[in-house]
Formats: structure tokens, sequence, C-alpha cells
């Protein structure tokens, strides 16, 4: 078992007594590691240093800034291997797409910036006056379970090269990958206090990062509800803030689709990381008159996801990240058998030969209803909703219908009528005809699923302040 009961602060360790949080294996629910369960004092400390290094950090040059990137980028690489076996057990992602995605997206998007930094425009001239984009200050960054080091780097990297200081809490549930980056950074040229990390419950140490007076900006992925109360903490003393939270995303099949295509995409989106993304594909939008045809397409789909340990490498569909989640799954879908809809593959108890750990069966509901509970809202696990539509019309108005807005999917036979359905969808990114994810793309969402962008330049703009010398 890991013994991470310390916290990163002004750059050293804090060895932390007090109590602590376990940290659980999906696949079997053991203890693999405690951290701990800090206090607002640590949080405080932790506030102070990133306050007292940012005036230096601020006015560092670039390039000594670029250097620091570099050398993360290279630890992160260096350290793939370890950070996809970390998150694996702690999320259940299987252990080839964790390789892929948990280990390889964190040190992508950091070399995605290395080649943007030099050419980016930190100061322009507009006639008379000279344009400048500087620092936010002291950034507060709160960090979800799903990709719990990939979440993270889309913070720390645009902020420290904006020149921001940094004060990271991470989730509970899914933090040692966290501790592997706080490693890296401490082995950088990096100024003690830029970069801080402080282990604990969000209603403690969260609570005080985000309502702190020294804290000039929270950037935050997790949930609507917590994301709401940021901004009514935010609100007390106008900090900056930027939200990236939940999605209940449409894949919409147009009549002229290559069905089997599309249902295959939709399904493989849906099932991401055991359902757990915030971006995967839970409505699936279909043709009256080919509702059954999807439903069969799916369920063989959804049959060929092996349920299995994530460190095996046949696995195609892991465990669930907590006991708490995978409870919170199965009651939904209890309860969309309850409010009619066909349970078309899957349900509520555990695969066969996975009992042990946090595992739910892929399951497959037709005939959904879409102001039904399960069609509504973030279920967070492997369940797909087979929603029917009458008529184009129709299906846009479902897509539309719900309080999110943070992707989509359009597939269509004909890419200028994709593309024009999809430029109905209120929804911070669609997928068309399977497009391929774009890492230098803005990132985030309508409505209830964000404010801010993520990604590129939009996601280093986000900690930068605008100001303008008259000349």
């Amino acid at each position: 078992m890991n013994n991470l009961v310390k916290n990163y602060i002004d750059g050293q360790w804090v060895e932390w007594h007090g109590d602590s949080i376990d940290v659980h294996e999906a696949a079997t629910g053991d203890v693999i590691a405690k951290v701990p369960s800090s206090e607002r004092l640590v949080m405080e400390e932790a506030i102070e240093a990133a306050s007292h290094a940012f005036e230096d950090w601020s006015e560092t040059p670039l390039a000594k800034r670029i250097k620091v990137l570099e050398q993360l980028h290279e630890g992160l690489k260096a350290r793939a291997p370890e950070i996809a076996e970390t998150v694996a057990r702690e999320v259940g992602m299987p252990i080839k797409l964790a390789t892929g995605i948990q280990a390889g997206l964190p040190a992508t998007v950091t070399g995605s910036y290395l080649k943007m930094l030099p050419d980016f425009p930190f100061t322009e001239q507009v006639g008379n006056s000279e344009v400048q984009k500087v620092p936010v200050g002291v950034v507060g960054c709160i960090t979800p379970w799903n990709y719990p080091l990939h979440q993270v780097i889309l913070k720390v990297v645009p902020a420290l090269a904006a020149g921001c200081t940094i004060v990271l809490k991470p989730s509970e549930i899914a933090p040692m990958s966290a501790y592997i980056l706080a490693d890296i950074l401490d082995g950088t040229d990096l100024p003690k206090g830029v970069f801080n990390m402080v282990c604990g419950l969000g209603q403690e140490v969260g609570d005080t990062l985000i309502k702190h007076p020294d804290v000039q900006m929270v950037s935050f992925t997790g949930s609507t509800m917590t994301g709401s109360l940021i901004i009514q903490a935010a609100a007390d003393d106008f900090k900056r803030f930027a939200l990236e939270m939940g999605g209940k995303s449409a894949s919409v099949i147009l009549p002229d689709a290559d069905l089997k295509t599309a249902v295959k995409g939709t399904v493989n989106n849906c099932l991401l990381n055991s359902g757990q993304t915030c971006t995967a594909l839970t409505r699936m939008l279909v043709p009256a008159d080919r509702h059954d045809e999807a439903c069969q397409l799916a369920a063989e789909a959804v049959a060929k996801m092996t349920p299995g340990n994530p460190l095996t490498e046949t696995t195609r569909l892991g465990p669930l990240a907590s006991a708490k989640q995978r409870d919170k799954v199965v009651d939904y879908i209890k309860l969309g058998i309850q409010e009619g809809a066909t349970l078309v593959a899957g349900g509520p108890d555990a695969p066969e030969g996975c009992e042990q750990g946090y595992f739910v069966q892929a399951t497959v509901f037709g005939n959904v209803k879409p102001d039904s509970h399960i069609a509504q809202e973030e279920i967070f696990g492997p369940v797909l909703c087979v929603i029917p539509y009458k008529d184009e019309k129709d299906a846009i108005r479902i897509a539309n219908g719900t309080d999110y807005g943070l992707s989509g999917a359009v597939w269509s036979a004909d890419q200028a009528k994709a593309k024009a359905v999809a430029s109905k969808l209120r929804t911070g990114q669609v997928f068309v005809n399977g497009g391929a994810f774009n890492p230098l793309a803005p990132f985030g969402g309508f409505g209830h699923s964000g404010i801010g962008r993520e990604f590129g330049k939009w996601g280093l703009e986000e900690f930068l302040e605008v100001r303008a010398l008259q000349l």
C-alpha cells in the first residue's frame, strides 16, 4: 500500500499527521493508498505560499516558463507506464486505453502548449494601444476522479505558461497520479511556491480554496452542483472562474446514415472509461422506424465489451471508480426499468464473474422517453438510452432538450447535411461522422455544462487578464 499522507507546499513535501482518506482499487475494493484528510489551515498555508511566489513567477521570462514545461513534458513521458497503471487501478479504465488516454493525453497536451507558446501574442499593438495579456494571479484548481491527471494538466500547464501560481486540490477518490505530477514538478526548475498541492475533502480544503481572498481564480472540473456553489462563492469577491461540468450528450443518427457504423461509434464513445466521461454520448437518437434495428446493433456492440480487471490486456470494460458511483449507476438502471424503458441489454446486477469490485453491466435502454430521468440526468456509467424521433426537427429538439450542452455527434451519408444539423446543436463540441478529438480545439460547454474553455489558445487565455496601455 502506498503511504502518501503528505501535501506539497512551498516546494517541499509536508507530512500530515491527522486523519487520512483511503484510496481503493476499483477492480477489488482493496485499499491501495492513504492520503491526507487535510484541515483548512493546511490549505491556507498553500495559498500563502502561492501568493508569495506570484510576483516573481509572473515576471519570469517566457523562455524560463517554457523550460519548466519542457522538463515536465519529459517527466510525463518517462513515467507514462506508471501513470497508466496507477489510473487504471484507481479509476478502472482498461490498461490499453489508460496508456493512450490517461497517460498519453497529459503529455500530448503539454507538448501542444510547448509548440504554441513561442508565438503566442502576449502583447499586440491596436492603434495607439499596447494590449497586454497578463497572468490572473493565484489559481485554485479543483479536479475530478474520472481523468485525474489529464484534467489537472489542462489547468496546471496553461496556468504555469500564463505566469500564474497554483494550488491544486485533486480528487480524494483518485489522487495518486497528482502525487506523481507533484514529484515530477519537484524535479524541475520550478521555483518553490509556484505549484502547491493539498489533498482532502471538498467541504474542508476545497471550500477554503474557493472562498480565500488571495485566490484570484478558480478552475474547476466536476459536478454541476459543485460548480454552482463555486459561482456563488466567487461572486462575493469577484473571482474569475472556469467551470467544466456535466453532460448528457446526444448522438443524432440521421435517416441516411450508415446505421451500423453510427451505432458502433456511439456505443464505443458511451462506454469509454465505463461511461465515466463527461462528454459520453449517452443518448442515441434514431429514426422511429429504425429504432428496433438500432437497439439490436447496440446490444451486439455492448456484448463485445468484455468486463474484467483493467490491468488485463483483453479487458474492454473496467469497473467504476468507487462503490458510491457503482451504487448510483445501479439505482439509475433500476429507475430506467421503473420508468418503463425497454431493457435491451445489461441490467442492475454485476457482470458474471465480476462480483468483486465496482463493476456494472454495460446497459442499453430502448424506447426511452426524452423527458425521463435517465434521459435527462447524467448517470456517469455504462448506460445508453436509445430515443426514437419523428423527423429532423424533432431530433434537434430532443438533442437540445436538456440543461446540458457539452458534446454531441451527428451521423449522415451527406457530410454537408451532418454539418448543418451539428450547427444547430447547443453544445460546445460536435463529432461529425466520427471526427477525431482535437486537443488544439476549444473544449467546454453551453448551459449547465460550464463556463469557459480548455485546450489550445482558449485554455491559455482563461488564465490571462487583458490590459491596455494607451500610448
